[in-house]
């Protein structure tokens, strides 16, 4: 069965997802994850894009961004990887693919899971039990996000503007949502939405991208559908 076309609104934010081939290392020390930001940045100045939170861990990475265009992270994507994937067979005398076929994609409700999938996001070295808390972690957006760091090309989306008077008080009301876990229902939405390549949100905001784009949004429920009629 053919893949669903990949849903794209622009300046609705999305979850993405880029892996590994195979699931090989993304990244084999720090100076792979610095020179993956630096084309990140560029990408994200020619593609008509912002990125408002990301983690890279050892195989795979994770975005939370923005398209202001038609095919805008698409354009990120396929620039990033390809400007990286030339560096890393060049500097590691490799060959082949780097990347896992196409990124995982999830529109996300902003007004539902924006945050979530924000911390969802920067939790995942917490998670993997590489540090205990995620400002420990470098290679994540969780330091600017939170007001440890200044910000430089990461772009806060108005949600996050919208949680304090100023600045320095949306950075501590941010931080301040790291004091509770995520919830496990919200994990396994964040998840199976990404796994699925559906929109991450309630009902109502699903049938409104249903009606935006013309076509069903919805994951198709698993197995055969029961034929109607009575049992033997």
């Amino acid at each position: 069965m053919p893949r669903p076309p990949r849903i794209d609104l622009p300046g609705v934010p999305q979850h993405l997802v880029i892996r590994g081939n195979n699931r090989g290392d993304l990244f084999r020390d720090d100076n792979d994850r610095t020179v993956f930001l630096r084309y990140l940045r560029h990408a994200v100045r020619t593609s008509d894009s912002q990125v408002h939170a990301f983690v890279l861990m050892t195989n795979h990475v994770h975005l939370l961004a923005t398209g202001h265009g038609p095919g805008g992270l698409s354009r990120l994507i396929q620039s990033l990887g390809r400007r990286y994937s030339r560096y890393v067979n060049r500097a590691h005398e490799r060959t082949g693919t780097l990347f896992e076929g196409r990124f995982r994609s999830s529109i996300v409700d902003s007004d539902r899971y924006l945050f979530a999938c924000m911390r969802y996001i920067e939790l995942n070295p917490v998670r993997a039990g590489i540090v205990d808390n995620p400002g420990d972690y470098p290679w994540s957006s969780f330091r600017q996000n939170a007001g440890l760091e200044a910000f430089g090309w990461l772009a806060p989306r108005n949600e996050y503007f919208a949680l304090a008077e100023d600045a320095a008080a949306c950075a501590m009301a941010y931080h301040a949502l790291f004091a509770r876990p995520l919830d496990a229902e919200e994990i396994d939405a964040i998840r199976n939405s990404i796994r699925k390549r559906c929109p991450l949100g309630p009902e109502g905001f699903l049938r409104r991208i249903g009606m935006a784009l013309g076509r069903r949004v919805e994951p198709m429920p698993q197995g055969r559908p029961r034929k109607s009629g009575k049992g033997i």
